[in-house]
């Protein structure tokens, strides 16, 4: 088992389910000691014990990100745990598809989304970017700090229809903060923005034939991606091999095919 982040702490937001826990496993197995974050004490405690399983160091950290709040109290105690962060995942973000919110109005999803896919993210990826930077600076010959957000990649030209809009609006705030990100932290903390495509995790277990077949024939590769194919970019970003990459917003989508892509209503 290779363990390239041997050494290094790792805080994952969102880590309890699908993209998140499979980026926080996917570290965790590459040697970082890992800050598991989510709202509910069970699922994230689960993440935990599976990442004690295979001889992993982990904290839990609970917080809602919806509350700015919890913002700063979340990066103390992560930071507080090791005496420092090297990596953050942004990963945390509502679910308004399936979860209580999908039966919210338009206005009522994009306020949630707001909150907790852009508001917390740049609150958040400042609050520990800066402390990374200062560190980093008092040690000039140290590597660079990591720091990944999460997008969407058809957020850069669109999608038609409510859900389309609203994610549009919300990842592409995400992508293009995360591109200014890198050139305020350089060269001292790394920046990039994973942009994820038709990702099969819980919306996508339950979609109906229609979006079955759609995901598929959008990806050149045919197929839906997995959480596990965005954890393995993640790992890769946060790595040394990707030591002279930084400011890029990277598809994880085997390929889009751009057009005939219909509407999306929901």
């Amino acid at each position: 088992m290779s363990c390239e982040l041997s050494g290094k702490t790792a805080v994952v937001t969102g880590s309890t389910s699908g993209i998140g826990r499979a980026i926080a496993l996917e570290l965790a197995s590459a040697g970082a000691a890992l800050v598991v974050h989510g709202r509910r004490a069970d699922a994230a405690d689960q993440v935990a014990a599976e990442i004690r399983a295979r001889g992993g160091d982990t904290l839990v950290v609970l917080a809602d990100l919806a509350n700015p709040a919890t913002h700063e109290p979340l990066v103390e105690q992560a930071w507080d745990w090791r005496d420092g962060i090297d990596i953050w995942v942004h990963n945390a973000g509502a679910d308004v598809l399936t979860g209580a919110a999908a039966d919210g109005s338009f206005d009522e999803k994009l306020d949630l989304l707001w909150q907790v896919d852009v508001r917390a993210a740049v609150r958040l990826c400042r609050l520990v970017g800066h402390r990374m930077k200062a560190r980093r600076e008092a040690v000039p010959t140290a590597e660079p700090a990591t720091i990944l957000s999460m997008g969407w990649d058809q957020a850069d030209h669109g999608m038609a229809g409510d859900s389309g809009e609203m994610f549009a609006a919300v990842k592409g705030a995400v992508m293009a903060f995360s591109r200014s990100l890198a050139r305020s932290l350089a060269p001292h903390v790394r920046v990039n923005c994973l942009a994820p495509g038709w990702i099969r995790t819980a919306w996508g277990d339950t979609a109906s034939e229609y979006w079955q077949r759609r995901a598929s024939r959008e990806s050149l590769l045919e197929r839906w991606g997995t959480p596990d194919d965005v954890a393995r970019v993640a790992r890769f970003l946060v790595s040394p091999d990707a030591g002279f990459i930084t400011g890029q917003v990277i598809p994880i989508n085997g390929g889009l095919r751009i057009g005939d892509t219909g509407s999306v209503s929901g």
